[in-house]
């Protein structure tokens, strides 16, 4: 019996009411609606089910592979041989006091942003079209329009990968731009208080719903895709580079460079990780060859 299968047995016996799925197609966890299955699978709902998965995966010596609601992932066709441990959909609860606000990881932002609209407090209307959950977002300190999560966040409760609970300041959450300390995979965030403002609830709902409007001219919300492909290269823009090489609508089988908008690669119908993948090598280099630009993935693959 390998790891994973130890693992599997050790879970179905000691926390029977995980949520644990074998052979799970990544296709249904993904906004690219790409990747073939993950081996297997765990979707806890409490902190103390992920504790104990954490637990039970040190025990097997098993490495787990952190995600939120897979808006930021590029899965393989071949999908995942490991283990994988979903938060979205899960612990998405959220109380406000004064002008914190405390959710838990598996809340999606847009969920989040019209919570804090609705209680009147302000700062969070970025987040209202960014399709992540809260844990993910905070990891790669998701951000648009000006405003990043790293700006509101005050504490993160999180799991060591032993399962043991920690909470970080700001400080200790490390932000930089679409990175911080919880990127490299070493933490398992639980939940998170937000420090916010108060505001008049009429003025936070007409800035989500202008940034809303902006999204729908500007980006290709009717396609699958996870996003911006490329991380913004100082002191200028990815898409203003991609169409500037007259890449835009250049397409790679099921995968395409935006019509609409050049920094992102959308599934324009039975994309494969391959395809996304080679048209993501085209498009680096024709960029590095033409402008002297090397594009760094804003993608995370798996």
């Amino acid at each position: 019996m390998d790891s994973i299968s130890y693992l599997k047995a050790r879970l179905q016996e000691n926390c029977p009411q995980i949520d644990l799925r074998a052979e799970e197609p990544m296709r249904r966890h993904t906004s690219f609606r790409i990747g073939g299955p993950a081996r297997l699978m765990a979707l806890p709902k409490t902190a103390a089910e992920a504790a104990g998965v954490l637990r039970a995966a040190a025990e097997a010596g098993v490495t787990p592979f952190f995600m939120g609601n897979g808006s930021n992932l590029l899965v393989s066709d071949q999908g995942y041989d490991g283990f994988l441990i979903k938060m979205a959909g899960g612990m998405d609860d959220v109380t406000v006091q004064g002008e914190m606000m405390t959710a838990g990881s598996g809340i999606l932002l847009s969920r989040l942003a019209r919570a804090a609209q609705v209680e009147g407090l302000t700062g969070l209307e970025f987040a209202h079209g960014i399709p992540g959950s809260l844990g993910g977002g905070i990891t790669m300190n998701a951000g648009a329009y000006g405003g990043e999560l790293g700006q509101v966040i005050k504490t993160v409760i999180c799991l060591t990968r032993q399962g043991d609970a920690l909470t970080l300041d700001t400080e200790g959450c490390r932000f930089a731009y679409r990175e911080s300390a919880f990127s490299g995979g070493d933490y398992l965030i639980l939940g998170a208080t937000l420090r916010l403002e108060r505001g008049d609830p009429d003025a936070i709902e007409a800035r989500m719903a202008a940034l809303a409007q902006r999204r729908r001219e500007k980006q290709p919300q009717d396609l699958p895709s996870a996003g911006s492909t490329f991380r913004r290269p100082e002191g200028q823009f990815a898409a203003a580079l991609i169409d500037r090489c007259g890449l835009k609508g250049r397409a790679v089988g099921g995968a395409q460079v935006s019509e609409k908008h050049a920094g992102f690669i959308v599934n324009r119908g039975g994309a494969t990780c391959d395809d996304v993948l080679r048209l993501i090598d085209e498009v680096r280099e024709t960029v590095l060859r033409e402008t002297g630009t090397e594009l760094e993935l804003e993608v995370k693959r798996l």
